[in-house]
């Protein structure tokens, strides 16, 4: 929906300045200050959802394929698919929400060369945690998926995928990286288009690598990772091309730009918290996965498959949590904070009532969903357990992960890092009690589903009791408020 003429040139007053001119910000920029809440979340969120949906897209039509390569590939790719969730959590929600938002305060704020700056600042960081991850995986991946569960065949499928994944990390990093710094000015279209087109590709590329289909070779389990590298370096280019262009309002330059430390400040403060809270989800189904590794390897896959539509939830909130991020984040750079609470609160309740929709639909039926992958009796007894158990606390875990993008936006991470913590505590210490006393695997699936619960009711409370602005005495004069606002 456009702005009117008048919202326009409503001056909006920042915190503790003087109020700025409509010329300090562009109008995509003023969009996120006036237009109302809702129907610009749900406009943002549409193109962003459609990215999300087909990024996630890719890993399930590469695991329904290595599927028909058996059981022994299913659960090799289930022990790598956390690792590779992690990276791609922290490259594309943690440390891109940390981009997002400082790109999104300092427009906000009015300043575009803090912005253009930033923007070389995520490169520079996409390359350096990148290989960090490279190296990490490429040495202690053996060692890690052995004490997750992992031996004989399904070990060595999932170092042949692993391998091939984590050798093109940089690749990943800097693609996620570059639409973070897009979605930071607002503009959520451009990303999606560059991700869908690459999906369109890579759906015939993928069997054809594994498989050996035409003139491509049969590269086995390896195959589905070439083909997604494959995307990502096709769409990295595209991205950094368009921020080369100058038609985006953030500009990515080499030239006579210099790196500072306090433009990498603004972006980790928010991204390392929000990296740390990536490592502990990740950790959590790590330890999850390893404790369900006991039942064997019917139960690994089963347990990956069903799990894949809670991490498949991770980037469909993404495709709200990207607007979240823009909007909080330019809200209060511009000392609008009522505003700023109200998107964290309709954004919340939007993912909430989508996450529980599908996980109500995957507990009612789970083989709609596990049968897509394999028939094998264990892994469809194993998923059931974990859809019928964990799915009807998806609601909450949507509504906990709209408030912790919410919270990046805002810059304020302290209370989703405790929440994680509760989390990953309820997980492993429930799921380990559990197996200490001889229990099965439903009463561990219970346990992770009350770690997603706790997840999502403590940050609902913490930013009910003023979390954001905790320790400081008063609220700064704010603007009246449009009658666009109440929306």
């Amino acid at each position: 929906m456009p702005l009117n003429e008048p919202a326009l040139r409503d001056a909006v007053e920042p915190a503790g300045g003087a109020a700025p001119t409509a010329g300090r910000h562009d109008p995509r920029t003023r969009l996120l200050l006036e237009a109302p809440i809702a129907a610009t979340l749900l406009r943002l969120a549409a193109p962003n959802m459609l990215v999300m949906l087909a990024q996630a897209s890719t890993g399930l039509i590469e695991t329904y394929f290595i599927g028909k390569l058996g059981t022994e590939p299913l659960a090799g790719v289930a022990l790598v698919f956390p690792l590779l969730m992690l990276m791609q959590m922290m490259s594309a929600g943690a440390m891109g929400g940390g981009i997002s938002s400082a790109i999104a305060r300092a427009l906000g704020a009015g300043r575009r060369g803090d912005a253009d700056a930033l923007a070389l600042h995520a490169l520079a960081l996409a390359l350096g945690f990148a290989l960090v991850f490279m190296l990490a995986l490429l040495g202690g991946g053996r060692h890690l998926y052995r004490a997750m569960g992992g031996s004989g065949g399904v070990l060595a499928a999932a170092l042949a995928y692993s391998n091939v994944v984590f050798a093109g990390a940089v690749l990943i990093w800097v693609f996620n990286s570059l639409a973070n710094v897009i979605r930071g000015t607002g503009d959520m279209a451009t990303p999606a288009i560059v991700t869908c087109a690459g999906v369109v590709a890579l759906i015939p590329l993928s069997p054809c690598l594994i498989f050996g289909w035409g003139p491509f070779p049969r590269l086995g389990i390896a195959g589905g990772a070439v083909a997604m590298l494959a995307f990502y370096a096709a769409g990295s280019l595209a991205l950094a091309a368009y921020l080369r262009s100058g038609r985006c309002v953030v500009r990515l330059a080499f030239r006579g730009m210099r790196l500072r430390r306090r433009l990498f400040a603004d972006i980790l403060r928010v991204g390392a918290v929000a990296a740390l809270i990536t490592l502990q989800t990740n950790l959590t189904i790590a330890i999850a996965t390893g404790l369900v590794g006991r039942f064997g390897a019917g139960a690994i896959a089963g347990y990956g498959t069903g799990s894949r539509l809670e991490y498949l939830l991770v980037p469909l909130v993404f495709g709200l949590g990207g607007p979240l991020v823009a909007m909080v984040g330019t809200n209060l750079g511009a000392g609008r904070r009522d505003r700023a609470l109200r998107t964290a609160w309709i954004g919340a309740a939007i993912a909430s009532a989508l996450c529980e929709a599908i996980g109500l639909a995957a507990a009612a039926v789970p083989g709609a969903w596990l049968r897509l992958f394999d028939s094998d009796p264990a892994m469809l007894d194993a998923g059931s357990r974990y859809l019928h158990a964990v799915g009807p606390a998806y609601g909450l875990f949507g509504l906990g992960l709209a408030l912790y993008f919410a919270a990046q936006g805002a810059g304020r991470l302290l209370w989703p890092l405790l929440a994680n913590v509760a989390r990953l505590a309820i997980a492993a210490g429930g799921g380990l009690l559990v197996l200490r006393w001889g229990g099965g695997l439903t009463p561990v699936f219970l346990a992770l589903a009350a770690a997603l619960a706790a997840f999502g009711l403590i940050n609902a409370a913490a930013l009910a009791a003023g979390a954001w602005f905790a320790g400081e005495t008063a609220l700064r004069p704010q603007p009246l408020l449009r009658p666009t606002d109440r929306r």
